[in-house]
């Protein structure tokens, strides 16, 4: 997920003006123009793809104009709010797939749910999916994910005599071997990697948090499957110098920590591992990356991960909202999923499995795309964004773990935590 693309946006204009004349449906029918605005977050339309899907578009609906406004991730949350509130919203809306259960809930993004043959529903990747819905309904219909895997130096492992590992195991024991035969740092683990944690926590069969009845949720890391999950983080972490209480951004690991070449192996995302390339090319070096899902608990079956990811969705309000649908429909295809698989070059996974373009031999993609049948996301909920604000209590409760405190003791205080700010939205 490249929610790192934040950078203040300049207050730009929130719909299109040209939408009032012709007549709704195909195309605006009466000689007059219409134009569809599509709001996109920076990054994630290829343009080439964009272009080239508009062109489509414009050329089935005669007098339609689609124009695509790149938007920021930074301060995005309260730019939609506001949007969605007015008269003229954008026609259609990338969110981010831990956003949209938020917005659904306040009536600002129309009902597809009469739509779900039409957009091929069944054919979605299950993990993208449950973002896209609240209480039974369909609010979006899911564009693209990506999720985590371990980045490792190949000349480090080759020096150690350690391959690229299947289970658990097997990861502990070739980061044992690398601390003992080379003089890296095994594995670079910052104490509050939430994501990752979340990863094994689901690894256990727990979760985050459970839905308790009705709309009430409550905090789930007091469990015997939250303790299992950071016993299992905590040996990985001991294995690293990363400090316990910081995350992966503090500091950022793959431009300020592993380019320092101390570093055997780390756990990220696909644009993390081209930013260290990139910061290592720039300091007159080689990087020697290679890629692996991050292992599981037996051979058959990746450690689960988290999809970072967007949604596409279509404003209540939207002032051409059957078009927009038209737009979600052709963007979100088969078809037009495989050709921006291909234009991102597997480096996103597409809404299905169909879609999914063959990844280069040993590329990032290839081993992101492995785990890409057991990605899930954060509990869908409303209220689910009031958690992730600082100070993050599932941050907190790792930290207190790696410290020393008793999981079921700092999941309990989490727990408290978490249950509040879950169901105050």
């Amino acid at each position: 997920m490249r929610r790192k693309l934040i950078a203040a946006v300049g207050a730009a204009a929130l719909v299109a003006g040209a939408t009032a004349c012709g007549t709704e449906g195909g195309g605006a029918g009466d000689g007059g123009k219409k134009t569809l605005t599509v709001w996109v977050m920076d990054g994630s339309a290829p343009e080439p793809w964009s272009k080239e899907l508009n062109k489509a578009f414009e050329a089935e609906h005669k007098g339609v104009e689609v124009e695509m406004k790149i938007q920021q991730w930074n301060g995005i949350q309260e730019r939609i709010t506001t949007a969605l509130s007015e008269d003229s919203p954008p026609d259609v809306l990338e969110l981010g797939n831990t956003q949209t259960a938020g917005y659904a809930v306040t009536g600002g993004l129309a009902d597809l749910t009469p739509m779900k043959r039409e957009l091929g529903y069944d054919q979605w990747n299950e993990g993208m999916l449950s973002s896209a819905e609240l209480d039974g309904k369909l609010y979006a219909a899911p564009w693209y994910a990506a999720n985590r895997a371990v980045i490792y130096d190949k000349s480090v492992y080759e020096e150690a005599g350690v391959k690229p590992p299947k289970t658990r195991e097997e990861w502990l024991a070739g980061l044992e071997k690398i601390g003992e035969k080379t003089d890296k740092q095994p594995l670079y683990l910052p104490g509050q990697s939430w994501y990752v944690f979340a990863g094994f926590l689901w690894d256990e069969g727990g979760n985050l948090a459970v839905e308790k009845g009705g709309d009430t949720w409550e905090g789930a890391l007091a469990s015997d499957e939250a303790a299992t999950a950071m016993d299992f983080y905590k040996e990985l972490q001991s294995h690293s110098t990363a400090p316990k209480d910081a995350d992966e951004a503090t500091p950022q690991q793959s431009t300020d920590v592993v380019p320092k070449n101390d570093v055997a192996s780390w756990i990220g995302l696909g644009w993390e591992a081209g930013g260290a390339v990139a910061a290592i090319e720039e300091a007159g070096d080689e990087a020697d990356f290679g890629y692996f899902p991050i292992p599981g608990k037996t051979a058959d079956q990746p450690g689960h991960v988290f999809f970072g990811g967007s949604n596409l969705s279509v404003s209540e309000r939207s002032p051409n909202k059957e078009l927009a649908q038209e737009w979600l429909k052709m963007a979100t295809s088969e078809e037009w999923m495989t050709k921006y698989a291909e234009a991102t070059e597997g480096g996103l996974l597409p809404n299905s499995p169909a879609a999914q373009v063959d990844p280069a031999e040993g590329s990032f993609a290839e081993a992101m795309v492995a785990s890409a049948e057991v990605g899930r996301i954060t509990p869908v909920t409303p209220g689910w964004a009031n958690v992730e604000t600082d100070p993050n209590p599932i941050k907190t409760y790792m930290t207190k773990v790696l410290e020393g405190t008793d999981p079921k003791q700092a999941g309990k205080e989490a727990d408290e935590v978490i249950t509040e700010r879950i169901n105050g939205s």
